[in-house]
């Protein structure tokens, strides 16, 4: 009789301790869960100074961001763009850094200088003294718009015309073709050049001219960051900015109802703040990613 109770007593154990494991794993998946919901959260955002802002790129050599203004028409070379130059914290450092470009675009930084889109040509700062001291005029060029560099080399893509053109040794050549509606443009710390047009977002291999698709639901895209190697943030002019996660897109953040455009984004890895231009806005805005 008591052997009969002890394992009674016994198993009434071993099943409650069973029940508290099983509900605490349930508590600490439903907890991961909620934790890796991704999201984005307005953190700052400027006062209605940016004029036509297109896009945003943060300097982490100099911690300031560049906003390129279209100020005038985005194809029209008027004499009217600039590029301003913001703190972390989204006040205004430089309102007027560089002026007299036409309608600045797609930025990129390599060897202490900015490289900048502007309509049919590159234009290259020197970020010391805001000094343009060059302009690399691209044939048959219609509408550059961003640029990205792997290190060594500028890119840079002409939407109208889908291709996209490289700078290197003060010359510029042509790398890829055929890519309608291309815009975004990204490096990979390995190197690889990964882009958004009218196909989604892919990953282009220059040595045989091959895109790999990575994601096929976010066509059209403006802005791409790439986070590692299966996490990038993209976005669409409209107004629409996806986290893209093993190939599956999230929408985080959608602003078409306010007639808010979501351009050529940028991302301070350390704060974790995704920079958004708005482009018709007039304002630079700055959201928290949590994921």
């Amino acid at each position: 009789m008591k052997s009969t109770f002890s394992l009674l007593l016994l198993a009434a154990v071993l099943f409650s301790c069973s029940g508290e494991t099983e509900t605490q794993q349930t508590a600490e998946t439903n907890a991961t869960e909620t934790a890796t919901e991704p999201s984005l959260t307005k953190v700052w955002e400027t006062d209605t100074v940016m004029t036509t802002a297109e896009s945003t790129l943060y300097d982490e050599e100099n911690n300031i961001i560049y906003v390129s203004n279209i100020q005038g028409n985005h194809s029209e070379k008027d004499g009217e763009g600039f590029i301003s130059i913001l703190r972390p914290d989204g006040s205004v450092s430089q309102m007027n850094w560089v002026t007299g470009l036409n309608a600045p675009k797609g930025m990129a930084i390599m060897d202490g200088k900015l490289y900048v889109t502007d309509i049919d040509e590159l234009v290259e700062i020197n970020i010391a003294d805001s000094t343009v001291t060059n302009r690399y005029p691209v044939q048959g060029a219609a509408f550059l718009n961003d640029a990205a560099t792997d290190g060594e080399k500028v890119y840079f893509t002409d939407s109208e015309t889908g291709k996209v053109h490289v700078l290197e040794n003060g010359s510029v050549n042509t790398v890829a073709e055929g890519m309608e509606g291309i815009n975004g443009l990204a490096f990979n710390d390995a190197g690889e050049m990964f882009v958004l047009d009218g196909k989604g977002l892919r990953k282009y291999n220059m040595q045989d001219k091959t895109a790999e698709p990575v994601n096929e639901t976010v066509t059209g895209g403006d802005g791409l960051v790439i986070i590692d190697d299966s996490t990038y943030i993209a976005s669409r002019w409209q107004g629409e900015v996806y986290l893209i996660r093993n190939g599956n897109e999230q929408l985080l953040l959608d602003t078409k109802g306010e007639e808010s455009n979501t351009a050529d984004i940028d991302y301070i890895e350390e704060e974790q703040l995704v920079l958004v231009p708005t482009f018709l806005k007039n304002r630079v805005a700055a959201y928290k990613l949590d994921y």
